[in-house]
């Protein structure tokens, strides 16, 4: 009997039609022998468009993080583009982390000299940027887009936000010189095989990504590394709120 491997897939916003939009991401490309668990926090922000909103994300991707490893998960995915609290989560974490932006741009270098983005707010897209800057992409990146509209607006069921993404990628294919596309937002995961065939380039999904990535790290029996800063957090008591994560 096949034992199956549990990923946990943290949606850091509350919204749990956007959970399960990532959680039929995530299991569209998962293993046979992989288990998808797609969370989202109780308490904390709808959706995720600026500083603040990653700041009171974090908390609940922590939270996340800890109740996946009592589960017994064998990784965690971080399913929002800005990446939140993805560090943190590491030092919490027993087996590996990976943030959906990090794991889309990875992917983007390996297919493509060089990748755009497409993203939701313009807000974003200058988070986008200060993480080309952190994880060492900015030279691969061609250019970055904004639909212009909110995250939530993947959820409302018009379809405007879909075919606005569409749009833009049609157009960064024309314009930008790039040989594929990040699409900077979980929610619009389930537009990547799609936009793939459409416009017979590389369309990248982080959530699909970030599970592949998983899913490998632990084959190869390798995790996020005890020794130095990513150390687990130093016994310490909290308090208030933050008990939960005592």
């Amino acid at each position: 009997m096949t034992v199956k491997q549990l990923i946990q897939v943290i949606n850091p916003n509350t919204s749990l039609a956007m959970t399960e939009t990532i959680g039929e991401a995530a299991r569209a490309v998962a293993s046979p022998t992989t288990e998808i668990l797609a969370v989202c926090p109780s308490e904390g922000v709808p959706s995720i468009e600026g500083h603040f909103d990653e700041a009171v994300a974090a908390i609940g991707v922590l939270e996340q993080i800890k109740a996946g490893r009592e589960q017994g998960v064998c990784g965690h995915v971080i399913a929002c583009f800005g990446d939140p609290g993805l560090l943190a989560a590491r030092e919490l974490a027993s087996g590996p982390v990976i943030g959906i932006a990090e794991a889309a741009m990875h992917m983007a270098t390996m297919v493509a000299t060089r990748f755009s983005i497409v993203t939701t707010l313009p807000r974003t897209v200058i988070i986008a940027r200060h993480l080309l800057q952190q994880y060492g992409f900015e030279p691969h990146c061609a250019a970055l887009h904004a639909i212009d509209l909110p995250v939530l607006a993947l959820e409302d069921g018009t379809g405007l936000a879909q075919e606005k993404v569409r749009e833009r990628c049609i157009r960064a294919k024309k314009e930008d010189g790039s040989g594929a596309i990040v699409l900077g937002c979980g929610g619009m995961a389930r537009l990547a095989r799609e936009l793939t065939q459409e416009l017979n380039m590389p369309v990248i999904d982080g959530v699909g990504a970030a599970v592949k990535m998983v899913e490998s790290l632990v084959a190869l029996g390798l995790s996020t590394s005890k020794h130095g800063d990513l150390d687990y957090p130093l016994r310490k008591n909290l308090s208030g709120q933050f008990k939960r994560l005592n």
